[in-house]
């Protein structure tokens, strides 16, 4: 389980190009939003990666970087990017590997098992855990402004 104040704890993931994406290459160098998600095309986690995408250049002007995540496979995550015209990196925890380490399991939801909550880890440049949000209402969408304001702060 990771708490605020917690050192993040360290991944690789895909992207939706299958590229590899090291959560600790970019410490040091941005702070970092890891939004978590249910699955690619389900209606609120769509809006939610659009709400994130959309929002790109406040999160690039409050030198952050955001991340969604979600057990889907880099294929349906560059099929989600496209369709949607996402431009931030879908990182896939295909393996259930970081949403166990991150404690933000659905061990079962809408008949679906070991899927991710809606959940947004927002980690400084030093690596720490700054802010928390995790929730079991995979219909709730994550307090943007909220967002926005820790990162500002962090700035």
């Amino acid at each position: 389980m990771v708490e605020v104040g917690d050192k993040a704890i360290d991944f690789t993931l895909l992207d939706q190009d299958r590229k590899p994406v090291k959560l600790s290459d970019y410490i040091g160098k941005k702070n970092i939003i890891l939004a978590f998600y249910f699955l690619d095309f389900s209606p609120v986690c769509t809006n939610e990666m659009c709400s994130f995408d959309s929002s790109l250049k406040e999160f690039e002007k409050l030198d952050a970087i955001v991340f969604g995540i979600s057990v889907d496979s880099p294929f349906s995550h560059k099929a989600f990017a496209e369709k949607y015209n996402l431009k931030i990196p879908l990182l896939s925890d295909f393996n259930r590997e970081v949403i166990r380490k991150y404690d933000v399991v659905h061990e079962e939801m809408f008949g679906f098992k070991n899927v991710g909550k809606r959940a947004v880890f927002i980690i400084d440049k030093n690596g720490i855990v700054r802010y928390k949000w995790v929730s079991d209402d995979p219909r709730k969408e994550p307090n943007y402004e909220e967002i926005k304001k820790v990162l500002s702060e962090l700035k």
